[in-house]
């Protein structure tokens, strides 16, 4: 709706504003039809217990790529919205980048870590490898 009405007005602050906005429902929808997908496959599809460390780091990864992605979205409309708006949002734009920053570090540590616990268990991985042939 909000897209629809935008094309309808001259090209102005408050079109650039309703398309902004509905960046960020859609980027929000996105977001809910990912974790669902991924929530469906590891659980009803693959039917899989979360205990295997490759397990783990495949779940929270696919849901980390989400969540990541979608702040990112939302940082970049914030910082769209706070230029055409109000500059002092600037900064909350910015603490949602650096937050973005943070999420993908802590993500990266966290794989890194679970890497030598998976090289304990390389039959995990294969199990896990026979499993995604089940979403071919």
């Amino acid at each position: 709706k909000e897209t629809w009405m935008a094309l309808h007005l001259d090209w102005n602050d408050e079109a650039a504003q309703l398309v902004i906005e509905a960046m960020g429902v859609l980027a929000a929808a996105v977001v809910a039809l990912q974790i669902a997908q991924t929530i469906t496959e590891e659980e009803v599809i693959r039917s899989a217990h979360i205990s295997a460390p490759t397990r783990v780091r495949r779940f929270l990864s696919r849901f980390m790529v989400v969540i990541v992605v979608a702040l990112a979205i939302e940082a970049l409309v914030a910082t769209f919205r706070s230029a055409h708006s109000d500059s002092t949002l600037l900064l909350h734009a910015a603490a949602m980048v650096l937050a973005v920053g943070a999420l993908l570090t802590g993500w990266g540590l966290f794989i890194r870590l679970n890497r030598a616990a998976e090289e304990l268990e390389p039959e995990a991985m294969q199990e896990a490898k026979r499993e995604d042939h089940k979403l071919k």
